[in-house]
């Protein structure tokens, strides 16, 4: 961990007390980690220097992340909050790591046979964990007295490259609040002179009022949801009575486990293009690829059982704030899925035109009314939620893919004064059968990171269409 002094500024944090809103509570054991890496082409000394990015990150932290530093508990009212407590910070946890071996050697290309960019460079983190040398980087957590927010600068040797590695508790931030947060940190540190003397000011800053929640879905009219028919009718509910108050229960939820067998696997801008002509050209890129993933995820899957599942479920995470009055600005969860169960003989036998129907029907059940059942069904359902996880995973009896599209934030406004990050990977991702999708912006192209046991994925890369579509990276 870095030097303490660093976050010396931490200690003129103000104590307080911040609530949490029932997505947030949905959190607990969930964490995520990526990856940036930046050039230093011009070889600049003391590039992206740790001190400095140190104090703007607990600078921020004081200004307008307090939750950053606090520690959760159930307080007297029962109520599930974040204390920040001066003399008690939960701090975050900051390390420069220096590697034996240079970036390129963590770098892989596109295949031989393609004909795109042949500079495009991608980062093999499951190469990385293995012969790196440095010990899998930790994951934040509230359990065990970790830290919320882990940070991690990585040092190449002989390399103009260092990567910057974060890790947070899903608690802090859904994906949208965390680029927000990385892009603001980002902010300060560009205009770190003006911050330490107190005149500057965020452009946007963030609302970190839990109650937003509460207030902006307060009177929304619930709507039907057709996913939680279909597991209240499908999907045997756990025999347990479901907590009149879920904050200590959700609270002590167990940390996922690491998932190790993530794969990446790239789209060529030129291959994008010809899927959707070649399926339906009246659709749109994204959605186009959620068809083709979701019916040859479900081929690897039935070729690696030997069985045909019961049902098929693709699902696609959705900002809510788009959807409601929550403010752009808010720096919490309120990010939900739409699920689409799907006939499995549809899937795979039907025309791509209709399995991209079907999910564009299922996936559009998310107004303000369909987050204020989802939200109800979490307050007072639990059994039911907490099997609807265990169902949603690859398995004889069941497909999942759920992709969370991350191409169009902001990632190049994260500039910490060295310019853009160059080349960005995936770390940390809780599930198997979770892919995020990001755009490439060395050829145009996009990255899907995904979690997928490696037998599964053995199949998967034969299919007819990811050979003609696909290119495989690790």
């Amino acid at each position: 961990m870095a030097d303490s002094a660093l976050f010396a500024h931490l200690r003129n944090i103000k104590p307080q007390e911040i609530e949490l809103c029932t997505l947030d509570l949905s959190e607990f054991g969930i964490f995520v980690g990526s990856m940036f890496f930046y050039k230093n082409t011009d070889s600049t000394p003391d590039f992206m220097p740790l001190d400095l990015l140190a104090r703007s990150f607990c600078r921020l932290a004081v200004d307008h992340y307090p939750i950053i530093a606090g520690r959760p508990t159930v307080n007297s009212a029962g109520k599930g909050v974040i204390v920040v407590d001066p003399d008690n910070l939960n701090l975050p946890d900051f390390a420069e790591i220096t590697v034996e071996h240079p970036a390129e050697s963590f770098f892989e290309t596109l295949p031989s046979e393609t004909k795109d960019d042949p500079n495009a460079l991608f980062f093999n983190t499951r190469k990385f964990n293995s012969i790196s040398g440095v010990s899998r980087l930790p994951k934040a957590t509230y359990h065990r007295d970790n830290a919320a927010m882990i940070i991690r600068i990585i040092r190449f040797k002989d390399s103009p490259y260092t990567a910057l590695m974060f890790s947070f508790s899903h608690v802090l931030f859904d994906g949208i609040s965390a680029i927000m947060f990385m892009t603001q940190w980002a902010e300060y540190m560009r205009n770190f002179a003006a911050v330490e003397d107190g005149v500057y000011q965020l452009i946007e800053p963030p609302l970190i009022e839990r109650r937003i929640m509460d207030q902006c879905f307060d009177k929304v009219v619930p709507l039907e949801l057709p996913s939680i028919s279909h597991f209240k009718e499908n999907v045997p509910v756990l025999q347990m009575e479901s907590p009149k108050n879920i904050a200590p229960v959700l609270m002590a939820t167990p940390d996922v486990a690491i998932i190790e067998e993530q794969h990446l696997i790239h789209f060529t801008a030129a291959n994008l293009e010809r899927m959707r002509q070649d399926i339906d050209p009246s659709q749109t890129t994204n959605t186009v690829l959620a068809a083709v993933m979701t019916k040859n995820v479900l081929l690897a899957n039935i070729r690696t059982y030997g069985t045909m599942p019961k049902t098929s479920y693709m699902v696609v995470p959705y900002d809510s704030r788009s959807i409601s009055g929550i403010p752009r600005q808010y720096a919490g969860n309120a990010s939900f899925a739409a699920i689409a169960p799907l006939a499995p003989q549809m899937v795979t036998e039907g025309p791509y035109k209709e399995l991209v129907s079907a999910i564009k029907e299922h996936t559009s059940k998310r107004e303000s009314g369909h987050t204020k059942t989802a939200i109800l069904t979490i307050e007072n359902e639990l059994a039911l939620l907490y099997q609807a996880s265990f169902t949603l995973c690859n398995s004889p009896a069941s497909s999942y893919l759920c992709i969370t599209n991350m191409r169009y934030m902001p990632l190049e406004s994260i500039d910490f004064g060295y310019g853009a990050p160059c080349i960005h990977a995936m770390d940390y991702s809780f599930k198997e059968g979770m892919a995020h999708l990001l755009a490439n912006r060395q050829d145009g192209g996009l990255d899907l990171y995904l979690n997928y046991c490696d037998k599964n994925f053995k199949e998967f890369v034969e299919l007819d269409d990811i050979k003609k579509y696909v290119s495989v990276i690790y």
